[in-house]
């Protein structure tokens, strides 16, 4: 059993520590509060952000600031002095102007999954002044599982990358929660707590995001000081860089989720059990209505602003996939009215940003007279709503938006970091205008992603943040050749011909199917015959076959745009996901064998899919988008002990598997088709499921599934406890190795569909 506990610094260490960190906490203050100087830190901000986009032609560029319009964002693009001249009322508008100006001028384009910044010597001149204006006041980002599905493992220089990304998008209100449990160690070290009645608290760093909504404690863990120190560090670098580009960060604050332990030192507390059935142990909330609440809610708040600063937004869940005790609406009145007071008691000026996620994923539960009961308790001004998956569910077309209260329009988009080619495009490009120009709008404030992961389908995100500087419905008509040519640095008819048939499929949910999100490949389930497990959905929002033309078309696009970074990503990834489609007819073929009992067969079609699985996970080594060793590796790093090494490789497996034990029902959930995963996960556990399948057919038994499932479960975790290393270079070319497989799988997947 892995077992280390909180180690203390020595005397001099921990004031050399603190010295530090006080220098740290003034310059962050200093940044988040001197208005005076802010014009500076903007402009500094944004030439230093030009040096790392577009270095060699920096000089080619003038920053200068301009005011806000109403107190929107706005920024300008204008040519004077044989220099393209950026204006903006925020680092993040400066951003813009230099993304609007990359994009529509030099036809260049920045994504997690391919960039194209194949700028010119000398940049194109900008004839007259443009002049943009954002409608939207607030444009969010994130979601508290990006941090984990996603973040994890993270560095400064990759979240540098991200920031920049943020800016050059137009984001201004990010979710900050980077190195919260470091707070929270300080606090409760300072009312008492001892590190033994913390080591069963603290979860592993893939499981922050449910830790802090109160749905588990420990799990992953013990977490180690060292994590928590270093992620302070690494917070308070986000936030000053954040806070530099003119962005708001939300940092969390308290909804009632306290250790087990608090029950010992106050014993009159009111505390309550919840669990979130995903099998994880019970949680304890400490009740709204005990003063303790409100006290413990502002001690957070004051100690998280001595040692970073605020801009009085503040993220809390109170019921994040657990109902509450009661629905009378009295309650939950004093509920919310509760955890607002325990903000306000610290800062007066504070807004409660709330995640709309429990309208959505608990319905049945959270009425009209439970949902306005929960909001009216707060002061309009003092909350703001996110409708988290405003694309797939619109909240605020049935809470009258959201009684009253600013809210934000929200595309989610992908749930668990799940391999898939998937989105709404026609309505992201249409309904975020549609519902600012809706009389039933109510106080539609701002625009936001809330991607459960990021570093997929980025047509998406670079479609959903094109509505930031207008107030009209997109024309895709229009905007997809554009990022078409954008994304590979020339035009290409047969590439735009792809594009418009993954727009017609992958991108499009019919109205008369439900389908939530993306779906999975059979060879990512736990195996079976079942031609689907509980989340390993395959059921497509289009017919497979439909896509098969796309591929075609942009096989045949390869001449022209190979050498492109973004073509290469997206070659790959339709490649893969034909392959991956194809893997469900085969499945159910071996199936059908195995009713027919015809083992001939059954080997045959269960060789080809192993055959399939080896095919994708050749494909899939040459982006590193795609592998799972960089994902290992930077979990690893993060370990300065062999016990910490494990305890992160531990959980980074973990959470792409199992996602808890070996009995835990969320397994799959976040799945990923990764090179390293397909041949080293999927493939033996499939082999196994053969094996076994084909004794049984010769001594002619019925196979026994359960019994098949409990210990192929014992195995993955076995799996996930396991020390091994996985390549952490790319093997091969994308595009060869994707025309390879065309030409192998092209004719035999058109006969299967």
């Amino acid at each position: 059993m892995l077992c280390f506990f909180f180690t203390l610094l020595s005397g001099a260490q921990c004031l050399l520590y603190k010295n530090n960190l006080m220098r740290i906490r003034i310059i962050i203050i200093l940044l988040a509060l001197s208005s005076c100087s802010f014009a500076q830190i903007n402009l500094a901000a944004g030439k230093a952000l030009l040096q790392r986009i577009v270095p060699a032609q920096a000089n080619q560029f003038e920053i200068a600031s301009v005011k806000t319009e109403e107190g929107k964002d706005v920024f300008e693009i204008d040519y004077h002095n044989n220099r393209i001249v950026l204006r903006g009322s925020s680092g993040a508008a400066i951003a813009s102007a230099l993304y609007y100006y990359l994009n529509m001028y030099c036809h260049c384009q920045v994504t997690w999954n391919g960039t194209n910044l194949k700028l010119p010597a000398v940049l194109p001149k900008v004839a007259a002044k443009i002049r943009k204006t954002s409608p939207y006041a607030y444009r969010y980002y994130m979601n508290y599982c990006t941090f984990n599905y996603s973040m994890s493992w993270w560095d400064w220089p990759r979240w540098e990358k991200e920031i920049d990304w943020m800016a050059l998008h137009g984001i201004n209100m990010p979710l900050a929660i980077t190195g919260e449990e470091y707070t929270w160690y300080l606090l409760y070290k300072e009312m008492g707590f001892t590190d033994e009645d913390l080591k069963d608290f603290f979860c592993g760093p893939s499981y922050f995001s449910w830790f802090w909504m109160g749905n588990l404690d420990g799990w992953g863990g013990p977490l180690p000081l060292n994590w928590m120190k270093t992620h302070f560090d690494l917070q308070q670098k986000i936030i000053a860089r954040e806070r530099a580009l003119g962005m708001k960060p939300v940092l969390p604050a308290f909804t009632g989720h306290v250790p087990a332990a608090f029950k010992k030192k106050y014993p009159n507390a009111k505390l309550k059990t919840t669990n979130w059935t995903n099998g994880f142990a019970d949680t304890y909330i400490l009740d709204a209505e005990d003063p303790l609440f409100a006290e413990i809610g502002k001690k957070f708040l004051e100690k998280q602003t001595s040692l970073l600063g605020t801009d009085h937004l503040y993220s809390a869940d109170t019921f994040n996939e657990n109902e509450p005790p009661s629905d009378d609406s009295a309650f939950l009145s004093r509920l919310s009215a509760r955890v607002y007071e325990g903000m306000r008691q610290a800062d007066t000026a504070a807004i409660w940003v709330m995640q709309g996620w429990l309208f959505y994923s608990d319905r049945k539960f959270w009425k009209e007279p439970q949902t306005e009961a929960l909001l009216k308790a707060v002061p309009d001004n003092k909350m703001l709503l996110l409708d988290l998956a405003a694309e797939i569910e619109p909240v605020w077309k049935r809470s009258a938006a959201f009684y009253g209260k600013p809210w934000v329009w929200n595309m989610l988009n992908n749930f668990g970091g799940n391999t898939n080619l998937f989105g709404r495009m026609e309505t992201v490009a249409t309904e975020p205008a549609n519902a600012l120009h809706d009389d039933k709008r109510g106080k539609l404030s701002g625009i936001g992603l809330t991607m459960e992961a990021i570093e997929q389908n980025p047509v998406m995100y670079e479609l959903m943040m094109d509505n930031t500087w207008t107030a009209d419905v997109i024309d895709l008509n229009k905007w997809l050749p554009q990022y078409v040519r954008n994304r590979y640095g020339t035009i290409s008819q047969e590439a735009l011909t792809a594009w418009n048939i993954l727009r017609q499929t992958v991108y499009t949910v019919p109205a008369d199917k439900y389908i939530r999100d993306g779906a999975e490949s059979i060879i990512q389930g736990r195996p079976t015959f079942d031609s689907l497990t509980r989340w390993t959905k395959t059921k497509l929002n289009y017919n497979a076959r439909d896509l098969l033309p796309a591929w075609d078309a942009l096989i045949k696009a390869a001449g022209k745009c190979k050498n492109s970074d973004g073509f290469q990503f997206d070659l790959t990834d339709l490649t893969r996901q034909v392959l991956a489609n194809y893997a469900l007819p085969l499945q159910q073929q071996f199936a059908a064998d195995y009713k027919n009992n015809d083992s001939i067969a059954f080997k045959k079609h269960s060789g080809q899919f192993i055959e399939l699985i080896e095919d994708m996970d050749k494909l899939l080594a040459t982006r590193k988008d795609f592998m799972l060793g960089p994902w290992i590796s930077a979990a690893r790093k993060w370990g300065i002990t062999k016990p910490e090494k494990a305890l992160y490789e531990m959980n980074a497996k973990d959470i792409i598997t199992l996602w808890g034990d070996a009995n835990c029902p969320l397994h799959e959930y976040a799945c990923r088709q990764w090179s390293g995963l397909m041949n080293d996960f999927y493939k033996p556990r499939w082999q196994q499921f053969f094996g076994t399948v084909m004794q049984c057919m010769q001594q002619g038994k019925q196979l026994d599934l359960p019994a098949f499932q409990k210990g192929i479960a014992q195995w993955e975790w076995n799996w996930v406890n396991k020390r091994k290393d996985y390549p952490l270079l790319t093997t091969g070319n994308s595009v060869v190795v994707s025309v390879k497989l065309y030409n192998k799988y092209r004719k035999i997947i058109q006969a299967a569909f």
